[in-house]
């Protein structure tokens, strides 16, 4: 095993020549971050590059979900928030939409089993009533079904955007404040984020983006005020469980001081709410001047209804 000063001094150069396993070995518990959020970027390219349909790229990065959960979970990191549709992407070809839902359905459809039995808590994030009633159903039942795990917590963004998200919270407190009159000077920090669709997790202290880009495309934005960037070339379709690795590694290298001093905690204490949920978080009522008179709509195939869920009738 290593020393942590050994292990501080190592570059990408050393991880390309040490095995899984090697890593592994090197990544300390003690500083892992505590919530992970990745913008999943270069399926679309990945396929292009190999002469295939852009569908094939996101089926090929469905695998590359598994793993980074499947790391989460081995190594005892508490959340995981994936940015898999954003609200710009209901801009794109409605054939891709379309192909898109399909595959969201095919997601939970396959992974469910596996997200129960490994205890792992599921809930998604965005203005959900835009998407296809079947999504939906399914993200509400496995959202029902997971509620009471805490081992991890796997947070879809699905038609998700960040400013979209803040309007969606001042509006909350607006209406909040005029049922209360006098109470806007109790709003701070701390009860804004409240507000947020992430009010029951903690600031992703790693925020991880794929296929060379070095932005953060409207995600999380509130969230990510300290996190840590990770900027990677490697596509989505190919960043498995070696990438994550290094990744996690390249974290612990850090030092974060938060607008502190050396030598003071690595990171923000824990953020824990009570606020009840608000039904339009869990059920995504749209929100007044929301974009869906610009959404296409969308039929969902959905094939192969075998799945763990009881939903008999999903479809409806």
């Amino acid at each position: 095993m290593k020393t942590v000063l050994q292990r501080n001094a190592m570059t990408h150069g050393d991880c390309d020549r040490l095995s899984e396993e090697g890593l592994t070995s090197l990544v300390q518990s003690n500083t892992l971050p505590r919530h992970v959020a990745i913008i999943m970027d270069g399926n679309g390219r990945w396929a292009t590059d190999r002469g295939l349909p852009r569908v094939a790229g996101h089926r090929e990065g469905v695998l590359s979900v598994r793993e980074a959960i499947r790391v989460c979970r081995e190594l005892g990191i508490s959340a995981l928030t994936l940015y898999a549709f954003s609200l710009e992407n209901w801009k794109r070809p409605p054939e891709e939409i379309a192909l898109l839902m399909d595959l969201f359905c095919e997601y939970f459809q396959t992974e469910c089993e596996y997200l129960l039995k490994e205890q792992i808590r599921f809930h998604a994030i965005g203005r959900l009533a835009l998407l296809p009633l079947p999504i939906r159903t399914m993200i509400n039942e496995l959202q029902e079904q997971s509620k009471a795990y805490d081992q991890l917590t796997v947070t879809l963004a699905l038609s998700y955007g960040g400013r979209a998200e803040i309007v969606d919270a001042v509006k909350r407190i607006f209406r909040d404040v005029s049922l209360n009159p006098g109470s806007e000077g109790m709003i701070s920090e701390e009860t804004f984020a409240r507000y947020l669709d992430t009010w029951n997790l903690p600031d992703p202290d790693l925020l991880i983006r794929t296929s060379g880009e070095s932005r953060v495309s409207n995600f999380l934005l509130w969230q990510i005020a300290y996190a840590e960037l990770y900027f990677t070339t490697t596509l989505w379709p190919e960043f498995r469980r070696r990438d994550m690795l290094v990744a996690l590694l390249d974290y612990q290298r850090r030092e974060r001081r938060l607008g502190g001093l050396c030598g003071t905690t690595s990171s923000v204490p824990p953020t824990s709410f009570s606020r009840p949920p608000d039904p339009s978080i869990f059920h995504n009522e749209p929100t007044n001047g929301s974009a869906s008179a610009t959404i296409p709509k969308v039929k969902v195939h959905a094939p192969n209804l075998s799945r763990p869920l009881s939903l008999a009738s999903w479809l409806d």
